[in-house]
């Protein structure tokens, strides 16, 4: 199942061929009209061996009873980049990145404007394809939304920077809009799943307004509850990494607190608005915020260039003598990096 606005969750074990050429929800509104572009986008199962060649993964969740043959160190690793690169035209924006997203980890990607962060973000999501490298979701290399047939194990929610709600719909019909559309959960029951969701990211009371009786902060809510809801009625709920594209952006200093707070309440070891451990299994954020990359990620990836120049643990951040780490952090006109 797809959700193609704001906030892409992609249900990694179903094939979705098509845009259709205009889509309604279930109160009948139409939404959107879209190209007929394939956008399918999904993980390969693992080739079927005995089961004595198997072993339990390190996932404590017994919803999710996994099994893989790869070494222990690999079986933490989620998604993972060898060597990509991409270009737009003659503007090379990825020139060789080389990094890996492990389960259970708070991940930020910062360096300055135009070094293809977003665009690593798009990739993993497969909105993008690489123009060389590979990149590995749980082993199985992804080559992009036209062939990643038949395949589960992972979900990948992708929120943008601006919350992208369909200005027609009302917030349930915008957080539902996964499940009205690709789910056979009766409408009574996705009813109560949007406002136990909306209430896990601090919205209660809400479900019927429109998105521009909304504050800023609350949109960025809403399109995190539209990423994080999923069918609970689905035999198989796969672990999910969520990747957030400047989610503060252009909110006042509290409203950017509390989006920073709630990013870490619904990963799998924070606790949600309803005092509920969160589900999302690891997550990454694109920032240029300092209070985002103080609060909300443990570990940093520092892109210059098209290139990974600088990894490290967020307290490490200010005490880097990387030359170009350092200039970032303090905000110096002087040094490596030039505008």
């Amino acid at each position: 199942m797809n959700s193609l606005a704001g906030s892409f969750v992609y249900h990694l074990n179903r094939r979705n061929a098509s845009y259709p050429s205009n889509w309604y929800c279930k109160s009948g509104k139409q939404v959107v009209q879209f190209s007929t572009r394939p956008v399918s986008c999904s993980i390969a199962p693992q080739s079927l061996k005995p089961v004595d060649q198997f072993r339990p993964s390190k996932f404590k969740d017994s919803s999710l009873s996994l099994f893989t043959e790869d070494s222990e160190e690999e079986t933490d690793v989620l998604i993972e980049c060898k060597d990509v690169y991409k270009s737009f035209g003659e503007k090379h924006i990825l020139r060789g990145v080389n990094f890996k997203i492990k389960h259970g980890e708070a991940v930020g990607i910062i360096g300055p404007s135009g070094t293809g962060k977003s665009t690593i973000l798009k990739i993993f999501a497969g909105l993008l394809t690489p123009d060389k490298g590979e990149v590995y979701i749980r082993g199985r290399r992804r080559h992009g939304l036209i062939s990643d047939d038949y395949m589960s194990g992972l979900r990948i929610g992708l929120v943008f920077q601006s919350a992208a709600l369909f200005d027609s719909l009302t917030v349930r019909e915008n957080v539902g809009f996964l499940l009205y559309e690709h789910s056979k959960m009766p409408e009574d029951e996705i009813k109560e799943l949007v406002a136990e969701t909306l209430g896990a990211v601090g919205l209660k009371g809400v479900e019927d307004r429109l998105p521009s009786e909304l504050s800023g902060g609350m949109k960025k809510r809403v399109a995190l509850a539209r990423s994080i809801i999923y069918d609970t009625t689905s035999h198989t709920i796969e672990p999910e990494v969520l990747l957030y594209d400047e989610p503060t952006a252009g909110l006042d200093p509290i409203a950017s607190t509390v989006v920073e707070d709630l990013i870490r309440s619904v990963h799998c070891k924070g606790e949600d608005a309803l005092g509920k451990p969160g589900k999302i299994a690891s997550y990454v954020v694109v920032t240029h915020q300092h209070s985002t990359i103080r609060r909300a990620v443990d570990r940093l990836i520092f892109l210059h260039e098209g290139k990974v120049v600088w990894e490290g643990m967020t307290h490490e951040f200010t005490s880097s003598t990387n030359p170009i780490v350092k200039q970032f952090a303090s905000g110096n006109l002087d040094g490596p990096i030039r505008y």
